[in-house]
């Protein structure tokens, strides 16, 4: 293992250097060869992957296909996926008059997509305070400001936002060109944003003419409370793009996301994206979900990563000292844990993993300083079974350090 950052880093690009050391490249190997119950990454536990499905999938296109299905721009079965798409944003309220699906390779190569298209060195991009640190970065890289809003319970506190837009504008400062939200179950802190500001951010795009990106990775694992319809349902002036996954509901490895805009907008990004998808994958993609295997598979997970959200709360009510603080989330695969101030979980990640567990610092989550008492806890991979004794030990550092 090399502690030492590689020398060649300096003639790296400053946007890509102020990447790498977000990433915290020493913490993130550590993290990720520790010989410890992890926390840490939002993986999908493997028994949820359907193997023996894709296999089958595999087959049926090749046998319906041949070798067209290996061909530039694949055979019926990478089609289908698209349709299956419009299909499900459709039921979701979504008008399919008014906008177009664009494919991709999953849903940072969707945002990437968007900032080619819309944004310049020096504009303005609105995220959630914490937010999604793969956004970050992709937002970094071109060069932008990013300004962070506080999240609570409720999502995005858009009443801050409504105050700095009008500090900017009287100060003669052009507002953010695009705002970043995680609607549903947001990574980190699993906060969803209410249908009360839903509406109200939706009125703040227009009044100060910016695009909302709505990412919906994890909308379709939810577990408690109703659904909330998403801001591209709501949307009726053209201002929201909409961005999801397959990650989280089929694998991480079969790479495909998407983003649902209007279609003057979709025929933009697509002409600037960076190469296009894997058409094998879409079809083996497309004819799963063609098959119904997609729709049949939801209950199942909802069900298991529930059972582990549960299992982890019990876990944090009964070992964690009274002054910490952690979310509830209705879904998504993340808690978010608030400790005493006097707790810097950057310095306490190296004696946890001592301990024999993971987490990943809540700074890694700002765009700017921040988050130094807080960590988020996932669910999704680890045994249940090791979730009491991986949070036993985790209160046993915190208390050192307290």
């Amino acid at each position: 293992m090399h502690d030492a950052v590689p020398a060649g880093t300096d003639l790296l690009t400053p946007q890509a250097r102020s990447t790498l050391e977000r990433s915290a490249y020493g913490n993130w190997r550590e993290i990720a060869e520790a010989d410890a119950v992890s926390l840490a990454f939002g993986f999908p536990f493997p028994e949820s992957f359907p193997t023996d499905e894709l296999a089958r999938s595999v087959e049926a296109v090749f046998d319906a296909e041949g070798p067209q299905a290996l061909q530039y721009g694949g055979g019926q079965y990478a089609a289908r996926l698209e349709s299956f798409v419009r299909e499900r944003e459709t039921a979701r309220g979504i008008d399919p008059a008014e906008t177009d699906v664009l494919l991709t390779n999953g849903a940072t190569h969707a945002i990437d997509s968007v900032c080619r298209a819309f944004l310049e060195p020096g504009d303005v991009v609105a995220v959630e305070r914490p937010t999604f640190m793969g956004s970050i970065s992709v937002f970094e890289n071109f060069g932008v400001e990013i300004d962070g809003l506080a999240v609570d319970d409720a999502g995005i506190d858009v009443e801050a936002l409504a105050d700095r837009l009008e500090t900017r504008q009287a100060a003669g400062e052009s507002a953010p060109t695009l705002l970043y939200t995680i609607t549903d179950f947001q990574n980190p802190t699993g906060a969803t944003l209410s249908l009360d500001r839903r509406k109200r951010l939706l009125a703040l795009a227009d009044e100060y003419d910016f695009v909302i990106v709505e990412d919906g990775a994890y909308t379709d694992l939810r577990y408690d409370s109703e659904s909330i319809p998403p801001l591209a349902a709501l949307d009726d002036s053209g201002r929201v793009i909409r961005v999801g996954s397959f990650a989280k509901t089929i694998a991480p490895g079969v790479r495909l996301g998407w983003l649902v805009a209007p279609e003057p907008i979709c025929d933009a990004i697509d002409s600037l994206a960076a190469g296009g998808t894997n058409t094998f994958t879409r079809s083996v993609v497309g004819h799963y979900c063609d098959a119904g295997h997609f729709d049949d598979s939801l209950p199942v997970l909802r069900e298991a990563y529930a059972t582990r959200r549960d299992r982890l709360l019990e876990a944090l009510d009964r070992h964690l000292p009274p002054e910490a603080t952690w979310t509830e989330p209705d879904g998504g695969f993340f808690v978010w844990v608030e400790l005493a101030d006097t707790v810097d979980t950057d310095e306490l990640l190296a004696d946890a993993i001592d301990a024999g567990v993971t987490y990943l610092p809540g700074s890694m989550f700002y765009p700017d300083d921040g988050g130094s008492n807080t960590l988020r806890l996932s669910f999704s991979y680890a045994e249940p079974d090791a979730f009491d004794g991986a949070i036993a030990s985790l209160a046993d550092v915190v208390a050192s350090q307290s």
